[in-house]
């Protein structure tokens, strides 16, 4: 049966996106299949979207960084049909066909049951960012570097929005920097407790500054990642997990030899399923649906690629869900 779904192309050279509604089950691969309900919007499905290289690795692929949905028929024990199920990752939209379909066919291995406590739709509002944003929350509480200010870059973004009120709902006092002054009230809403300009932290500063930070979370990478590496306290980590502003980086090796900071890369493509699974009842247990559901826009399946040049040109709020059932 045929189903509707984003489409990339890049056999002829340039890379053509297209919303179809001729795709077949045939091309998909996989042990479970999918009846996906919602996806959404993430940075790297606006470069998918958008046309530009760098993340659709295959000739065709349907796009989709995210999966929920309900199983529709299953090879694999482990899963059976009706089972409401999620998947961030795993090179869906990169490698495999993604989730900005109507159906898709995925590994038993990838696929984590949705929170009784969450809708599809909330599922897909946390979907990679929020996953990403709970890794970083986690890897922080791991190293130790959750005893004083908690500074999160790039704040009014999709992850840098969940890392805020995930944070928050620990009792963490949480900074946010962000570009958008319009902002500063919904970051307020989310639980942070200070706010700074972007401006504060571009430009070049001194290899060693004033110690602000227990931890940081950073989804922008850049000089801005820089400045922050030079803030933090002694013995504190920053969480990168994104490069929205570069993905270059100009530091010195003092923060690490005379501070003993620790900078930890956050991938949450191939994290194992142990930690899938910890990550997702960690937010199953900390994530508000009601704040949730303020800080969620829903569009169509034929809304996609116009938000995605949203995302990429910086000027979405919080988290985008596609509810792709047309």
């Amino acid at each position: 049966m045929p189903f509707a779904g984003w489409y990339v192309d890049r056999s002829g050279g340039d890379p053509v996106v297209t919303l179809r509604d001729d795709l077949d089950e045939s091309m998909l691969d996989g042990d479970v299949l999918v009846d996906v309900t919602h996806s959404s919007i993430n940075y790297k499905d606006g470069l998918a979207l958008g046309g530009r290289p760098g993340i659709v690795r295959a000739q065709q692929l349907i796009p989709g960084i995210d999966v929920v949905g309900t199983v529709a028929a299953s090879e694999h024990p482990d899963w059976a049909a009706g089972e409401r199920v999620l998947v961030n990752g795993c090179g869906l939209g990169e490698t495999h066909h993604g989730g900005l379909a109507q159906r898709a066919r995925l590994r038993a291995d990838w696929l984590v049951p949705v929170p009784e406590t969450m809708t599809n739709a909330q599922a897909a509002a946390v979907g990679t960012a929020g996953f990403t944003a709970m890794l970083a929350v986690l890897e922080l509480k791991r190293q130790g570097s959750t005893g004083g200010d908690i500074l999160v870059t790039g704040a009014a973004g999709g992850l840098g929005s969940l890392a805020v009120a995930l944070l928050a709902a620990r009792g963490h006092r949480v900074v946010a920097s962000t570009g958008r002054s319009a902002e500063h009230e919904y970051l307020r809403t989310l639980g942070a407790a200070e706010i700074l300009d972007r401006s504060e932290f571009e430009g070049e500063g001194k290899p060693l500054q004033g110690q602000r930070w227990s931890g940081a979370i950073d989804t922008v990478g850049g000089g801005i990642l820089a400045n922050v590496l030079a803030q933090v306290h002694y013995g504190g980590t920053v969480a990168a997990c994104g490069n929205a502003a570069s993905p270059e980086l100009v530091t010195t090796v003092f923060p690490f030899i005379l501070r003993a900071v620790r900078l930890s890369g956050i991938n949450s493509v191939e994290t194992p399923r142990a930690l899938r699974l910890e990550a997702w009842d960690a937010l199953a247990a900390d994530v508000d649906p009601a704040l949730l559901d303020s800080l969620t826009t829903t569009i169509g399946l034929e809304d996609a690629a116009a938000t995605a040049e949203q995302i990429l040109a910086g000027s979405v709020r919080g988290r985008t869900v596609v509810d792709v059932r047309g």
